[in-house]
Formats: structure tokens, sequence, C-alpha cells
């Protein structure tokens, strides 16, 4: 039964790409079945109605055994219900987003796929198992950010994601190598990562694993590609950011923390990582006019928190953040891409404006969702977030202030989308016009916006089905600075872009996205040109004239001159084999 999470959306995506993308309503019908079967599969195993299945053994070799299995703690199972729920969700919206796109059926294809991808990551009892499907997410984000290939800006925002993970998963896989050699095994065993303990690979180990959540996660500086990945259709990216790609980094911290911590140089570098990438992801979002990227710099900046919670060995507070998040940024992706249906796809919020009236129900939603991401008292992301500036209060001062300096800018960059898109006068005729979106889009938002509300609450269950944090000291100090933060973040908000002519403000470095573009323009790619230009040099000169011509050259020669030797003359023959038969009588008999 429980084999149902990985077969039931993998058989959807083979369905549909061998038997039925000429049939679209078929196929997105098969896989909305698929991934309901896949939510209610992982809350009968939540509820315990569904037992672990039995491991099968895939190589059984000395010194490497490697099962096939499924783990179902209390972290995979909570990851599971979070995943298949948002999941489905994002199906169901899709029926009405992708109504009119002709590769619809396609794009139902790969959705199944990277459902299946995201599943396995979450479910894997072993390295090579996770490595497997951590690299069929990346395959699946390629196809789904790409999905509209005729646009160049798609293609090259595929190849950049596709290529920046490259870097991150080669460090994964040298990660896995190192744990492998070190302790023998590459099950997710915290009894053998004892042989790291004391190791100086233990850092090595640490820190190399680590890139492959860089790599996935968006941490700085493999982070370029995800604001890129916006040119997939929305509902991808609402994927993407609430419960596969990017959580699959986090997720992975977690689970491999018994490694992690045999290391206290790793996880400071860890944490601050997160705290420097929730920083500046922060500051990029206070000055971007696409509202999709405004959205995708703010996951960024969310990220770098989970991440600076696992440095500060807190992983309970990473996986609550994760999950709340989760609900909300779906939500808000959700709600954006009702937007753009409703203007025909156009994403500069300052050509927007008095769309709240137009939309209610869509910017109720959005409300919620941007009032849970900034943190407001009472939400599930005031809890989650909260409980990450403990973690830091407690082992990173410095990163606690920094932290919650984020939590004023992400309050001031969400009151600034929420005005400048949704309230005002409509600064277009698109934005005049615009329609609210169908039930099929707009009953998703509903229901996600309860879990958005309510998950941080206890009643919710989520810290104590992960371990919770009795036994963790509380500083008043937080939930203080917290506060003032957010509510300063909200007045400079409001203040700046609550008139009706709400302006502009340039902060050129922060447009630039800190000119890291630019940095692997002038770094990375140029190298890359003068390393092709000397190759092809190589290729041309050394390859292709000295050992291609050059070789034909002396095959020609030797040739000629064998065929001097054979030019018919009964003599000459006869005088060589005279000759030669006397070298060998010389040779035999000259000692």
């Amino acid at each position: 039964m429980a084999w149902l999470l990985l077969l039931a959306p993998l058989a959807s995506a083979l369905l549909v790409w061998v038997a039925l993308r000429p049939y679209p309503r078929l196929s997105q019908g098969v896989s909305l079945a698929a991934s309901l079967v896949t939510f209610l599969t992982a809350l009968g195993i939540a509820l315990g109605k569904v037992e672990p299945p039995a491991a099968l053994s895939w190589i059984d070799l000395p010194g490497l055994r490697i099962e096939i299995g499924m783990t179902l703690d209390p972290l995979a199972r909570l990851m599971l219900l979070m995943v298949t729920g948002v999941a489905f969700l994002i199906h169901v919206y899709s029926i009405g987003y992708m109504a009119e796109d002709p590769g619809r059926a396609r794009f139902f294809g790969e959705l199944s796929l990277f459902l299946a991808s995201m599943i396995g990551i979450v479910v894997s009892t072993n390295f090579i198992m996770m490595y497997i499907f951590w690299e069929l997410v990346g395959v699946s984000s390629y196809l789904l950010i790409g999905f509209w290939f005729e646009k160049n800006s798609a293609a090259d925002a595929a190849r950049k994601a596709f290529l920046a993970n490259r870097v991150g998963d080669f460090g994964f896989l040298l990660g896995i190598l190192t744990f492998w050699a070190t302790c023998g095994t590459v099950a997710f065993d915290p009894g053998a990562a004892h042989g790291l303990a004391g190791n100086p690979l233990a850092t090595a180990a640490a820190l190399l694993l680590f890139c492959g959540c860089i790599g996935k996660s968006a941490q700085i500086p493999l982070h370029v590609w995800l604001p890129d990945a916006m040119e997939g259709p929305t509902p991808v990216s609402a994927l993407i950011h609430a419960a596969t790609m990017v959580a699959a980094g986090v997720y992975m911290l977690c689970r491999i923390f018994f490694v992690l911590e045999l290391s206290p140089e790793a996880l400071s570098v860890i944490a601050w990582t997160g705290g420097v990438t929730a920083l500046v992801a922060a500051l990029i979002a206070t000055q971007q006019n696409d509202i999709k990227r405004v959205l995708a710099y703010s996951t960024m900046s969310q990220l770098g928190y989970m991440v600076l919670a696992v440095g500060c060995a807190d992983t309970t507070a990473a996986m609550f953040h994760l999950t709340t998040h989760g609900f909300f940024k779906a939500l808000l992706f959700m709600g954006a891409g009702s937007v753009l249906h409703a203007l025909h796809h156009e994403q500069d919020i300052w050509k927007m404006g008095g769309i709240g009236r137009k939309m209610p129900l869509t910017f109720l939603t959005f409300i919620i969702g941007a009032a849970a991401l900034a943190g407001i008292p009472g939400l599930s992301g005031f809890f989650s977030k909260e409980a990450i500036l403990q973690a830091a209060a407690r082992s990173q001062p410095i990163l606690f202030w920094m932290a919650a300096f984020t939590a004023g800018l992400t309050a001031f960059y969400m009151t600034r989308i929420t005005l400048v898109s949704f309230l005002g006068k409509p600064r277009t005729e698109v934005a005049e016009h615009a329609k609210e979106s169908p039930l099929v889009m707009g009953l998703p938002l509903v229901i996600l916006a309860v879990p958005a509300v309510i998950a941080g609450y206890p009643f919710f269950g989520i810290e104590e089905y992960l371990g919770g944090h009795q036994a963790q000291a509380e500083n008043s100090l937080v939930p203080t600075a917290s506060l003032i933060a957010v509510l300063l973040g909200f007045a400079a908000g409001a203040v700046t872009y609550g008139r009706a002519t709400g302006e502009r403000i340039a902060i050129p470095v922060f447009q630039r996205k800190f000119y890291f573009d630019e940095i692997y323009d002038w770094t990375v790619l140029k190298l890359q040109d003068e390393s092709a230009r000397v190759l092809s040099w190589v290729d041309q000169w050394i390859v292709g004239f000295v050992l291609v011509r050059g070789g034909a050259f002396m095959v020609s020669l030797g040739g000629e001159m064998l065929r001097l030797l054979q030019a018919g003359n009964l003599r000459e023959y006869a005088f060589f084999f005279a000759l030669g038969a006397g070298g060998i009588l010389l040779l035999l008999f000259g000692r």
C-alpha cells in the first residue's frame, strides 16, 4: 500500500507521456487522480493505517549493501503530508490555469514526475536512493521551468537551473562518497556515522553534503537560478517554492543531521550561509517589480531562515518553518497566478493597481499569505519564524539580529507588493477590466488559507510531532524584537507606498541583485569562453593538424616507400629474399 506513494505518480507520468498526450482532458484527470491517491496514502501513513513496506535488496556486495525501502518516521510523515497535500491542490489549480494551453497534457505528465521525484527523496532510506531521486527532481525542474521552451528566456532559465544545480550536486555526490569510504555504508545510520567522530573528514563530508542544499535550496552563491525559474508556468513556481525542489535541500539537511552534528565548524558555516542568504534575498526583494520575482526572493530568504535553524542545531524549528512556509508560499504563488490569469500574464506590479476590488477572493487570500509570511502574530509564520529566532538567539547572537532585521524587511516588501498590486487605482487597461479567477482556481486558495492561519498553533501538532522544544530555554527578547521589526517594516512600507501615488525607490545594488549575475558573466562565462578558444586551437592544430593530418601523412609516406619495394621485378624480390635469409642465418649461427 505504501508503495502507492511512488507508483501512482510514476505510473501517471508514464501513461500520459506514452499514451495520453493526444487527450489533454484525460491526461489531467489521470494526473489529478494520481496526486489524490498519493495524498490519501500519505494521510493513511500519518494516521498509522499504512505500515512501511519491507525493504528490497538491490545491491549486496562486500562493503556495499543498498536496499530499496521507505523511511516513514515522523519527519518523513510530516513532509509527505505537506508535499502531497499542497501538490494535490496545485494539480486542481492547474486545471484552470492551464486550460487554454495546448501543451497541458505534457505539463501534467511532468508534474506527476516532479511529485514522484520529491516523494522519493522524502522516503529514501539511504544516500544512493536519495541521490537518484535528487537528480530526478533536477530533471523534472528542467522540464517544467523550460515548459514554454519556444521562449528563449524560458529555455535559458531551464539551462541555468540545471547547470547551477549540477555544481551543488557534484559536491553532494563527493560527500556521499566520503561518507561511504569512511563509514562503510550509504544507509542513514547514525550508529555508522560514529566512524566520523573526531575524524578530520567529518567537516569535509558535512560541507560537501551541504553543497547539495546550497544548489537545491538556492543558497548563496548557487541561488542565481531561482528567480529565473519564474519563467515556467505559475503552478510550477508554486510547486517548486512550496513543496518540492527548494524544500528538498532543507529536508536533506534535517535527514542527515546525524552527520552534520559531528562537526561544529560545518554547523557554523551552514548557519552563516543561511543567515546571509536570508538577509541578502530580503534586500533584493525590496526592489523587484515582477510579482513572481518578489515571491521568489522571499522564498530564498525563508529558506535561509531554515538553513540558519539547521546550523543552530534546531532541525525541529527548520522543519516547522518548512511546513508552514509550504502552505502560505503555495497560497501566495497561486494568488499571484490568479492575478496573472486575470491580467493576461502581466507581471509588473506597477502595471496593476486597484485589482483588490475586482478580485476579492484572490485579494483576501493573498493578504492572509502575505501576513503569514511577514510573521504577523497569530498566523502560522509567526510561530515557526519565532522558533528559528529562538534557536539563533541561543547559539548565534549576531545571526539573531540579522534574522530579526530580515523579518522587518519581509514585512516591508510584502506591504509594498500588496499595496502597489491590489490597492489604488488601475494603472493599465488590463487592470481596469480584471475579473476574479474561476472556482477551480479559487477553491485551492481558500483551502490553503486555513493552514496558513492555524498551522503554527499547538493543536495543529507540528512541533509536538517533530519532538518539540520542551528542553529549550526561551529568550523573552526574541518575540519583542521580532514584533518591533515587523511593525517597523509594515509602517515603512505603508508610509512609502500607501499613498495613491506611491513612488518607486531605486537602490541600484538591490535592483541588480548584488551583481551576482554580472560577476558570473565576468568570471565563469568569461573563463568558459577563453577555455573554449584554447580547446578549439588544440583541436584544430594539435589534434586536427598534427595527429590527424600528420598521422595520415606518415601512413601515406610509409605506403609510398613500400610501393617502391613492390615494383614487380623478380630479381629484386630474389635479392631481398636472399638478404633477409642471410640476416636470419647470421643471427642464428653468428655467435
